[in-house]
């Protein structure tokens, strides 16, 4: 091992993290700057200069010459503008240099990133605040390396222009309300507060670079809109966690020594489901870092693919007919006493916690099940939801038998046959145990119990996960919030705390017990039941998004501080624009790419079929067989249904009419699928299925 570094000796190298802090800081600044780290006590602006001065010191020892202010704007994406460290003095020569004031605050354009009309295009100012939980990193690329700064994108008045702000919003109020639960469990709350904590799988495909090239609608879209199904793709389960390609386990081994230089605690890999396709797993973290960890994820996964010669999709479905991919979710809640209030504990106090927030986590779902629906809308996830391993547009909640039936029990106040024979109790003795985890997972739910973890399936692949957390994270502040209202209410006028918790949880049961489902959530007769249950089936985008603006959502956001109306309503802008935009840009390249390449080829196999049975007829006095004759009419069909559905789809691409623009691409795909099935390979322009998803 002389002379070869090792994970153990690397792992966080490239961030600016409170061991490394301890190097470059005081003792006084280094406490301080841990207490706000750690604690969430307030920064203390007096050590700004000096936490400066040590990134700066820090950094350019690493090789940096810039620094930026790395946030994440409502493109779902992240952006950056670098700025030099160094200055010109007055001798023609430079000083370094970073202030304090420039680590707090920076001013990057505002004006061309989406804002919703939170900003006028002529008012360009926005700022970027330090997120000092979140610690700042090396980016290398090459033998350049820049120092990232993880910040929040806010306007000039303070409207939250990203992603980061109404995050830490959301995870303030969960803290906030799940304390205030604490306290009436007799839980020492001074100083203390809860977390949010977050475990992300990421879902990814992986194609040969030299193919990706070749196709345009990946390039431009990041799903193929066109692609015959090969004979043999996803049928055998033959991937699903096989062994792993030499190539392919030599870029995930580099991806991993990238990830764990920048600390984050990537764990898990496998292959998932389809062919091509793989799955990466962290460690779970606080929320806002895991978010963070998993953007820059997304790019290392990019960068590292690119250098092995692959070309990384992480667009929500972009083979159609096989395993689309998502970023499984997995949420849960620490309280102020440093537990996990997801999992059972082993007296009656500490089920009681767990059973508390089971209810409230029924209670925020049910109530909001159409803006947890929206927080997961995107043009790219509605080819997925529903399909392949995904979960439908339904919420629902996955419990599990053991947990559904403790959950009956305590709705009606007796123990079942399956377990002992007591009165439940909250807070008695005689609460039975609580499952741990002894149920199989379900995975057509979108929002399942894991043990000691929820893990909401349908968010997308390409997605930022903040969107998601901020309408968790709220909903469920929300659900606690009247749980101790109700609570505090019974004890002021003398009820016992055992006693109001149970009414209280029993009639969030009774209630809301319509959202827990058990079952296979692909059927149809769930659909159905679901409709009987009034639960809503918001299918596609524009519908899932109407949810936003509701005012409902506008009373809830406002009342925790997370968003103003304002705010909201400049997210539903943002996002419906994005949503007609994607499906205008596909409906463009998919005109662009039948006419110019699929179409050309049909035509010119059509007429050397033509110009082939023209002269077999000549040599054979006429006598040419049905078959070959067939053969012409099915490719000559096929053409002119592609050529009518190019023209379709160009009317639908004149009118303001989503769903005419889809159905006229999935028409178009019909015609030229059936094409690819005909043409021969060496006129047909396109890398198909078969080779983009096994040659590798």
């Amino acid at each position: 091992m002389n002379g070869i570094s090792r994970p153990i000796d690397t792992y966080g190298e490239l961030t600016f993290s409170l061991k490394v802090m301890r190097n470059y800081l005081s003792q006084s600044a280094c406490h301080s700057l841990s207490s706000t780290i750690c604690q969430g006590h307030p920064l203390d602006p007096a050590i700004a200069d000096e936490v400066a001065d040590a990134m700066k010191t820090w950094a350019m020892e690493m090789g940096a010459t810039h620094y930026t202010h790395w946030f994440q704007p409502l493109t779902g994406a992240t952006a950056e503008k670098h700025d030099s460290f160094l200055s010109p003095d007055h001798e023609g020569g430079v000083v370094a240099e970073f202030s304090g004031k420039a680590l707090i605050q920076g001013e990057p354009d505002a004006s061309s990133f989406p804002s919703g009309g939170l900003r006028a295009t002529f008012e360009a100012r926005g700022y970027t605040a330090w997120d000092p939980t979140s610690p700042a990193f090396i980016k290398r690329e090459g033998e350049r390396a820049t120092l990232c700064i993880p910040t929040a994108f806010c306007g000039y008045h303070g409207e939250a222009l990203g992603k980061k702000a109404p995050l830490l919003r959301s995870m303030a109020a969960l803290s906030e309300q799940v304390c205030r639960l604490a306290h009436l469990f007799g839980i020492e709350t001074d100083g203390k507060r809860a977390r949010a904590t977050l475990g992300v799988e990421q879902e990814y495909f992986l194609i040969d670079k030299r193919f990706h090239d070749q196709r345009l609608d990946l390039i431009q879209t990041g799903r193929t809109l066109f692609g015959r199904s090969p004979a043999k793709h996803q049928q055998m389960d033959d991937h699903y966690f096989g062994a792993i390609k030499p190539r392919v386990m030599a870029f995930m081994q580099e991806l991993d020594e990238e990830l764990w230089r920048l600390a984050i605690p990537s764990t898990t890999r496998h292959n998932e489901v389809s062919p091509a396709q793989f799955e990466l797993a962290c460690v779970f973290e606080e929320l806002n870092l895991a978010v963070d960890h998993n953007m820059i994820l997304m790019q290392v996964l990019r960068d590292v693919a690119d250098r092995h010669g692959f070309a990384c999709l992480m667009h929500e479905k972009p083979f159609a007919g096989v395993n689309g991919s998502g970023k499984h979710n997995n949420w849960s809640v620490d309280g102020p006493d440093g537990k996990n209030w997801l999992k059972p504990g082993d007296n009656p106090r500490e089920n009681a916690k767990f059973l508390a927030i089971i209810c409230a986590i029924m209670k925020g779902v049910d109530e909001n099940a159409g803006l947890l629906r929206a927080s997961v809308a995107s043009a790219g996830n509605d080819h997925r939801l529903g399909a392949n391993e995904a979960p439908p547009a339904i919420l629902s909640i996955f419990l599990g038998d053991e947990l559904c039936e403790i959950i009956e029990q305590l709705e009606s106040g007796a123990a079942g046959s399956a377990r002992n024979k007591d009165v439940i109790e909250i807070g008695v003795s005689s609460l039975p145990p609580l499952p741990r985890d002894t149920t199989d997972r379900n995975r057509t739910s979108p929002f399942a119990f894991c043990g000691r973890k929820f893990e909401f399936r349908a968010v997308g692949s390409s997605m930022n996960c903040a969107g998601s957390n901020i309408v968790l994270n709220t909903i469920i502040a929300s659900a606690v919030s009247d749980m101790c209202d109700e609570i505090e209410t019974e004890m002021k006028g003398g009820r016992d705390f055992n006693e109001a918790l149970q009414d209280c949880l029993r009639a969030i049961v009774t209630k809301h017990k319509r959202i827990l489902f058990n079952g296979d959530n692909y059927t149809a007769e769930w659909k159905a039941e679901a409709a009987a249950r009034g639960l809503p089936d918001l299918v596609s985008t524009p519908e899932a998004l109407e949810s936003i603006c509701s005012e409902r959502s506008v009373v809830l956001f406002e009342k925790f501080k997370v968003l103003s109306r304002r705010e909201l309503e400049a997210r539903y802008e943002v996002y419906e624009e994005a949503y007609r935009t994607t499906v205008q840009i596909e409906a463009e390249l998919a005109v662009q790419m039948a006419r110019t390449m699929i179409a050309p080829a049909a035509l010119e196999y059509e007429g050397q079929l033509a110009d082939s049975l023209t002269a077999v007829a000549e040599a054979t006095s006429g006598a040419i067989p049905p078959v070959k004759r067939r053969l012409l009419a099915r490719v000559a069909q096929a053409s002119a249904q592609l050529l009518e559905a190019v023209e379709t789809l160009e009317a639908a691409i004149e009118v303001e009419d989503a769903g005419a623009k889809l159905n006229g691409m999935l028409a178009l795909r019909v015609a030229a699928d059936e094409l690819e099935g005909l043409v021969p390979a060496e006129l047909w322009p396109l890398p198909t299925y078969a080779e983009m998803l096994f040659m590798m």
